[in-house]
Order: C-alpha cells, then structure tokens, then sequence
C-alpha cells in the first residue's frame, strides 16, 4: 500500500510548522476529517487515524468554550494517534492546542488557505501520492486525445510507431515503463522521472522527444482509454476484421479495451492507431459503426427481397 510522510505533506503544502515529532509519520487513508463533534464532546467512533482539519467554525468554536472543557476536548483529540492536526485560514491558535500537541508529540500545522482551499488541494495531492499504482511495459501516447498504450514484446515496433505518431502531430507521455494510477474512476498514465520525454529507438539511441520536436509533442499524464497490442502477424489466427466484437483487459480492477494488430511488412501501424483513437473518439461521441452496419445490412435485406 502507498503512503506519504507529514513532511512530503509539509513541503507539498507548504505549511507552516508548530510542532513536529522527530519521528517519521506515514499516512495511508486520504480522507480528512473537520473535528466538530469531538469539540462538542462526542467521540464515538471518532476517525483519528484521517488529518484533523480546524477551520474557521473549529477554531471560533474553541474560543467559546470555558476553560475546563476547552482542556478536556482538546486534549482528549490529541491523545488519540491522529496523524496530524491543520489550522486553516492562519488562525490564531489556542495556546492549549500547541500545549496538547507538544504533550502527546502530535503534528500541529498551519496554512494561509481557506478550509475549502487547503481540503481541495490536500485531497489531490493525498489521490495523487496514494493511489493504487502499477508499472507496465509499453508506450503511452496521446493520439486526437485518445490515451492510447501500445503494447507486444520487444522488437515488435512501439517505439517506432510512437516516434511517427508525433512526427504526426500526436504526444509521447512514456516510452518503455509506464506508470498507471487508479484515480477515482479513471486509469491515468504517465512517466517514472528519469525517463520522462525519452524515446529508445533500436539503432539510434535515445531521443530528447521534448527537444526535438517541442513542448507540444509531450504531455506529462494522460487517461488511459486503450490498449492497442502490436504481435507478429499469424496466418492461422482469426483476427478481428469487423471490429464488433470488443476485448476487454483488467487493470487495477477496471475494464479497459484491448486491440490486437498483427505487424508485417507493409502495414502502417501510425495509421492504423491514429484510425482507431478516432473511431473511439467517435463512438465516445455517439456515433457507433456497428448500429449504423447493422441498420444497412437490415435495408439491404429487404431491398433485396422486395
């Protein structure tokens, strides 16, 4: 399972620092959580193991309560193993909450934004550094906006169909491995760092994609809405030539369509992906081949019995 430490959140955020434990504090839920009923006094099934968010209402609300109730509360969320507790707004905070968090040795943090601001961004920066993830073999690319990953075993041409491809006018997000994360509902793809705009092509060596052909041939994170296999062309295989019949692959847990194309000599393989982004893009948009072949076969039927 992924994690992140309150420093990475820290730096991430740029918050500013009351108290922090010497030791290292990994956080694996992403969810937060804005400490109200517990301020009140309820704390059944109170969810301490999420970041404590004290907003406006939070901290205002502290300031009401008398003294003694205001030790017992705030002391009593602290004494629980809460990863760490944020003050939004830059609020003045309540020299009780900065003793209780030195006492249980509990982060207490602070930011300049708004609470809907900081749970915005906090939420996607916990998705992004949390999320399920896997690492492939294969090329990414980005074809009229189709996230396309182009797979097959070595040798078989993925590199050299995603250097045409951008030579078209289309965008490399990862040559090699690539990076697949379940956000939400969506698969996004993107590159490890150290080989993010490169481009190996057997014979030549590796190519700068973002040097050479500029910042409009790159792109940093793209959907994934595509698989599209290269294999050796088999002449006893039954390929699909309708294209009706749609494969499916799992990954992280999600249906994705898979393509199979056979590669010989004399099959331009840019083309052929660059027809298939726009068949799905048409189909994404309402137009399904298959509905408007079957309505012709129907006409041609009757036609030829009347």
């Amino acid at each position: 399972m992924n994690s992140v430490t309150i420093r990475e959140i820290i730096r991430g955020l740029d918050l500013e620092v009351l108290h922090l434990p010497e030791k290292e504090i990994r956080i694996h839920n992403d969810e937060l959580i804005r400490p109200g009923l517990q301020l009140s006094g309820y704390f059944d099934m109170f969810a301490y193991e999420r970041i404590q968010i004290f907003g406006k209402t939070e901290s205002n609300y502290v300031e009401t309560l008398d003294q003694n109730n205001k030790i017992n509360r705030i002391d009593k969320i602290f004494s629980y193993p809460i990863p760490a507790a944020i003050v939004c707004s830059n609020m003045n905070i309540d020299s009780v909450m900065i003793y209780c968090a030195k006492k249980h040795d509990r982060p207490l943090l602070r930011t300049k934004d708004s609470t809907t601001k900081l749970i915005s961004r906090l939420d996607n920066f916990l998705e992004a550094k949390l999320a399920p993830e896997i690492t492939v073999h294969g090329v990414m690319v980005e074809v009229y906006g189709i996230g396309i990953l182009l797979t097959g075993k070595s040798g078989i041409g993925k590199s050299e169909t995603a250097l045409e491809l951008v030579k078209r006018g289309h965008r490399l997000v990862s040559d090699d491995a690539v990076i697949i994360k379940l956000k939400g509902n969506t698969l996004e793809c993107t590159s490890p760092e150290i080989t993010r705009h490169l481009l190996e092509i057997r014979g030549v060596g590796i190519l700068d994609i973002n040097h050479l052909y500029g910042v409009g041939s790159i792109r940093l994170r793209q959907k994934l809405n595509v698989v599209i296999n290269l294999e050796e062309w088999d002449q006893n295989k039954d390929y699909d030539r309708l294209g009706f019949d749609e494969k499916h692959i799992q990954i992280l847990g999600k249906n994705i369509r898979k393509m199979d194309v056979p590669v010989r000599t004399g099959r331009n393989i840019a083309m052929i992906v660059e027809v298939a982004a726009m068949s799905i893009r048409q189909k994404i948009l309402g137009y399904n081949i298959e509905e408007e072949y079957n309505k012709r076969f129907e006409n041609f039927n009757k036609n030829k019995k009347s």
